[in-house]
This record gives C-alpha cells, structure tokens and sequence, in this order.
C-alpha cells in the first residue's frame, strides 16, 4: 500500500503577460539594480572617507548620473533577455556599468580639465579601479541576482483574491433516459428517483461549504445533467471541451456562459476536429492525465497541452479502454495517490503512485476538502477504506445516473 505524502501543489494559470506589464517589469528591475549600486557606493565612500558628512554633497551627483546612465543600458539589456541567466546578467551588468561610470567620469571633469590634456584620459581609466569600482561590481553582483527576482515578482504576480468553494451543477434533462451509453446495457431509469438523487447530491455539496451555481437547465439535452463533461477548470482558466459525442455538443454553449460569469475566470476552447471530454480529464498536482477514450481523440489532447504546458503543466496520454472516461476508472486522492479498480485501467504503471480499490462504484471520489471527499453510497468497502486512512468520507446515491455511465465527479465542476 502505498504511504501518504502531499501531492504537487497545482500549477495555476498565468494570464498572458501585455506589453506594458514586461515593459513595467523591465525598467523596475534596471532601477533596483541601479538604485543598490548607487547607495552602496555612497556607503562605501562614506566609511573610506572616516565616516564624513562631506562625502555625500560632493559624490551625490556623480554616482546619482551614473546609477541614471546605468538604469537605461540596463533597461535595454532586459529588454532583450539578459537577465535570464547568471552570466548573461554578469556580462551585461558589468558593460552598463563600466559605459555609465566613463561617461559620468568624463562630464564631470570635463569643466575642471582641459579636455586635449592627456591626463584626463587617465583619470577617467583609472576611476574604474578607484571611485567607481565599488559601483561597478555591485552592479555585476545584483544584476544576476536582484534582477531576475523583481522581474518575476512583477511578471508573475497575481493580486490576492478571496478562496472561493463554486460547484458549478446542471439539473437533469427531462429525457435523461435516453443518454448516450457505451460500454453498459440501457436499464429503466427513475427520473423523479435521479431528481432526488440530485437535489441530495447538490446537498451534500453545500453542507460541505460548497455554493452551487445551477447552469441553464437544458430539458431535451439527455446527458447535460453530467456537466463535468463540458469544462475543465484549471485554477482561474476554464478550457471548454469539445464533445465526442455530437448530442452534447449544444451543452458547451450555456456552461460557458456560466464559467464566463464567475470573476477572474479565462476561457479558452478545445476545437473541432479535436474532441475532448471533461470527464478524461484527471488532475493531480500539476499534472494532468488525458484519457485516450472513445469521446477524447489525439487532437484534443494536443490542443490541451498546447493550452496548459506554457503554465507549469505537464499532460500525460493514458489508454482507456474499458469505461467511457479516464475518471470512470482512476481518480485521485488529496495526497496524490491514484486510485482505480484493476479490471478498469488500462495501464496503471502509468501513475507514479496507484492503489486498487475493491467496487468499480469507489473509483471515483470528489475532493471536498483536504481531509473530505465525496463518493458514491454503492462502494461501502471503498469507503470504509479510506476513512481508515483518516479521510472523512461522504457518501451519496447517485445510482440511478451510474446506470448512464456517471458517477459523483461527472455531476460537477468544481471552481477553487
């Protein structure tokens, strides 16, 4: 059995970085870099000097225009990727320096020396090693050091938002009957037990802190009920999917309009002839499983990891043969182990970390909490094994949609 140990932390979506913002980025970390230099020169001057007030009139002005030349080379050297790496930014920094302090030097003497008097070109040669030496190594030592942090500290800042607990249900289609099915026989469906069923499940979720948002009913759409299969939430980015299945192609429409009401959410789309179900979508930490099923083909699959790749996630392809959907058969548990029935999964050496379970019903589990999950009623054993690993476990009956193939995840989208 496998031990317990934290998952990943999820990577989150990273809006598109504009213009102005790497522009702000630049300058601000040019200036820092500039603005150290420019004090721990004074500093440095101030102690070689007895620690004398003097010092500061007659030295402000000089390294204030050095720092002001060396913040523009700078800016034009991050502009153009110098501070990707340490010795790009020991390079650039000591180039920036070393214009900006012969520049500086040279106006400044410029008024007291004859300007054909050979000893100016000295003085000016020799100040790199005497007045602005301190200046110029301080600027190779913070410019791969202090730069690349402002500028991720800009570039990737997120401004705080409240946690938010949003499960996004859709009520059951008044033919619910007549669902797609592919790997089971059509049984008789109760409706008015699944409208139960649903109203318990939905229940369950806000006894457990969760607010429900109910998409647009869709009363002649047989599998909407299942709005897992239409969205998949990445952080603030909703990836809409693309259906396998052409008779739930019209669901997408009223599920985008519900993820674009909920504040700070992107969207981005899988397109045809990619098709891709929400419901092969499986998350843990920050990598997240594809299932290559009957409804989810290659195309879908590459257009998902063309989305979530450039924001820290790595996709990985797994077979899934034996149940409509990669959740159908594994999903996973706050600490990241993979669970899942062995007579559904296809390749479980696919997951780092995989723990058979004993009922094909206790496959799936929804994260409620760190410490809660919610699963279905018909997998007591499952149940009872995982509140031996401490998990507080909520059961619900979701039997009448497991006769169409769902189960407590499809029912759902969660929204953190």
């Amino acid at each position: 059995m496998p031990s317990p140990s934290p998952a990943n932390p999820p990577a989150r979506y990273t809006p598109p970085v504009t213009p102005g913002r790497r522009a702000l980025a630049v300058l601000a970390a040019s200036a820092a870099v500039a603005a150290v230099a420019f004090a721990t020169s004074l500093l440095a001057l101030f102690v070689a000097n007895g620690q004398s007030p003097e010092v500061f009139p007659r030295a402000t002005g000089h390294f204030l225009l050095t720092a002001v030349l060396t913040w523009a080379l700078l800016a034009v050297a991050n502009a153009v990727g110098a501070a990707r790496n340490w010795f790009l930014g020991v390079l650039s920094g000591f180039a920036s320096a070393v214009l900006a302090a012969l520049i500086a030097t040279s106006l400044a003497v410029l008024g007291s020396a004859r300007s054909d008097s050979p000893e100016l070109f000295l003085f000016v040669l020799g100040s790199l090693v005497s007045l602005n030496l301190v200046f110029i190594v301080t600027v190779m030592v913070a410019e791969p050091l202090l730069a690349p942090r402002v500028l991720r500290g800009i570039l990737h800042h997120r401004p705080r938002r409240r946690a938010r607990r949003i499960a996004l249900v859709r009520i059951p289609a008044s033919n619910l009957a007549e669902g797609e099915l592919t790997h089971l026989d059509r049984q008789q469906i109760d409706q008015a037990k699944a409208d139960e069923q649903w109203d318990n499940y939905c229940a369950a979720l806000v006894a457990e802190g969760w607010e429900t948002v109910e998409v647009d009913a869709a009363p002649d759409l047989a599998d909407s009920v299942f709005v897992e299969d239409a969205v998949v939430m990445f952080g603030d980015l909703a990836v809409l999917a693309s259906p396998g299945a052409a008779s739930r192609r019209p669901e997408v429409d009223a599920v985008e309009r519900a993820v674009r009401a909920v504040p700070g959410v992107s969207v981005a789309r899988i397109q045809e002839p990619g098709t891709l179900d929400g419901g092969d979508v499986l998350k843990v930490g920050s990598t997240v499983y594809v299932g290559a099923s009957s409804r989810t083909n290659a195309e879908g699959i590459r257009q998902l990891r063309e989305l979530l790749t450039p924001n820290g996630f790595i996709v990985v392809a797994v077979p899934v043969t034996r149940a409509l959907h990669l959740k159908s058969t594994v999903t996973a548990l706050p600490d990241g182990t993979v669970i899942g029935h062995p007579d559904l999964v296809d390749e479980p050496g696919l997951f780092p970390r995989f723990l058979a379970v004993p009922e094909r019903e206790g496959v799936a589990v929804v994260e409620l909490g760190d410490q809660t999950l919610l699963m279905s009623a018909a997998a007591p054993r499952t149940a009872a094994m995982l509140a031996g690993f401490g998990y507080r476990v909520v059961t619900v009956d979701i039997s009448e949609f497991e006769k169409l193939e769902g189960c407590v995840t499809c029912l759902s989208v969660r929204v953190r």
